[in-house]
């Protein structure tokens, strides 16, 4: 068994900073994941940090995305440790993003824990991903993509540091946690607008510099296109869970307007 041609294409796109567009899930619901993941996107990422789904959902995702045979599956793991970077790869995950990182330091660590012997501390027991990714170490590293999320004020003044880290396939912005790193009072507020729009080029501007890839959460299509305007080369879209809630709502409003009183 060998990494599949799928795997390995998707990873020299994003290598190569090629255009990437995906979509977030945090609900542990595979049915929905596959038919999201049918859609077009490149990738869709489950969130393991924030998100409603613990280890069983993650690979209960994983194989929904896979069984679609258009996008391919991300982990957004809990933490920059081997354990969670681990299980996340051993279930078949093509890359994982790490959170809170705040230094060069800590993006070598999480580098480390993707990465199998001698060049990382990864543990072998592929599990699931023996079917799609490797098995032989080398191979599985070839194609396991890692990504620094910078949403803290230290990552954000170590980004071109962090962005230098050897292995690490790219970087990617947490908007919420970003907003509050710059002084905002809440995710989006409009009083650190400036303030956060001059983080988001400070960020691209490292990425591109050290040749990897420049990530992004965003609330919309139409967000994620101005992104790529600013220099991200890939980008995620919403989730699955804020859009029930939007396609709910709108629904309701549409159908309690036009409703007139009974006589």
């Amino acid at each position: 068994m060998t990494t599949s041609p799928q795997i390995l294409e998707f990873a020299r796109k994003i290598r190569a900073r090629e255009r990437m567009v995906g979509y977030w899930c945090v609900l542990d619901a595979p049915v929905a994941t596959e038919r999201i993941a049918r859609l077009g996107y490149d990738y869709v990422a489950l969130d393991a940090q924030h998100g409603l789904l613990g280890y069983s959902g993650v690979l209960s995702g994983l194989m929904a995305i896979d069984a679609s045979q258009r996008a391919v599956g991300m982990v957004r793991v809990d933490g920059n440790n081997p354990t969670s970077i681990g299980r996340a790869l051993d279930a078949g995950a093509a890359g994982v993003v790490v959170p809170l990182i705040d230094t060069a330091e800590d993006a070598t660590a999480a580098v480390a824990a993707a990465k199998y012997p001698p060049s990382g501390r990864r543990s072998y027991g592929p599990m699931r991903s023996a079917l799609r990714v490797g098995p032989v170490p080398a191979e599985a590293d070839a194609s396991t993509l890692v990504f620094a999320m910078i949403e803290t004020p230290q990552g954000l003044a170590n980004v071109k540091e962090i962005c230098s880290t050897p292995g690490l396939d790219g970087i990617y912005v947490g908007p919420s946690d970003l907003s509050l790193a710059v002084g905002g009072a809440y995710p989006g507020d409009p009083a650190i607008a400036a303030e956060f729009d001059e983080a988001l080029t400070v960020i691209a501007d490292a990425a591109a510099a050290a040749g990897i890839a420049a990530g992004i959460h965003t609330a919309a299509g139409s967000i994620a296109a101005q992104r790529f305007r600013q220099g991200y080369t890939f980008a995620t879209i919403a989730s699955d869970l804020t859009h029930l809630e939007l396609a709910a709502k709108a629904h309701l409003d549409e159908a309690t307007s036009e409703a007139t009183p009974q006589d």
